[in-house]
């Protein structure tokens, strides 16, 4: 028997999973919790193998608390199951440790086969999740200043002492081209030389000491 522990907020939805749980075979429900740190407290009495984790809880918010799950708890598992599916709360709870995450309009097959998955050590998202995620890895990176990629590029070689003529060689454009860049540089980030140019892009990050 899959040991189960439910953490949600709203008694509706909480009582509601815990009795769809308890009519599913090879799951146990050993306790519920109405926020994080209750969660917490019961998954550690309980000595739970899994707890269904809502997000948006008072007390301790389900991000948090998973954090301190999978820390204090090691082989528990936690499964985030929320309203929301938007890319803060998908990275955090995975960040904090999180090994499922599911929609509230998951069917009581999807949540049995989210818990016997991640009880078995491996991972399991909603594919709404899954497209977010990629989505997330494939979009192009938000540079200070509206500054594009390729002008990121030639600031990192700033940084790095190149002159423009290096510059050009090492990205294969004409050194032409590189002025421009520079222009557009400095007047994104309203810059006056090479030197500024440079503790700028230290200090943004773009550069690394």
């Amino acid at each position: 028997m899959i040991r189960v522990v439910v953490a949600d907020d709203q008694t509706l939805v909480r009582e509601g999973l815990v009795t769809l749980l308890r009519l599913t075979e090879g799951i146990e429900v050993v306790g519920s919790a109405g926020d994080g740190e209750a969660a917490l407290d019961v998954a550690r009495r309980e000595a739970a193998d899994v707890v269904l984790m809502d997000l948006r809880m008072p007390r301790l918010d389900g991000v948090e608390a998973t954090r301190k799950i999978v820390a204090s708890l090691p082989a528990t598992r936690v499964i985030v199951l929320t309203t929301y599916a938007d890319d803060a709360s998908v990275f955090a709870a995975l960040k904090a440790g999180a090994r499922g995450y599911l929609t509230k309009d998951s069917d009581a097959a999807d949540i049995q086969r989210a818990i016997e998955t991640v009880h078995r050590g491996e991972a399991l998202l909603d594919p709404s999740v899954q497209r977010r995620l990629l989505e997330g890895l494939n979009a192009p990176a938000v540079h200070p200043d509206g500054l594009t990629e390729r002008e990121v590029d030639v600031l990192r070689l700033i940084a790095g002492g190149l002159s423009n003529q290096e510059i050009a060689s090492r990205l294969f454009i004409s050194e032409a081209t590189v002025k421009t860049h520079i222009n557009n540089i400095f007047s994104k980030a309203n810059l006056r030389d090479r030197g500024q140019a440079v503790a700028y892009a230290f200090r943004t990050g773009l550069a690394k000491a």
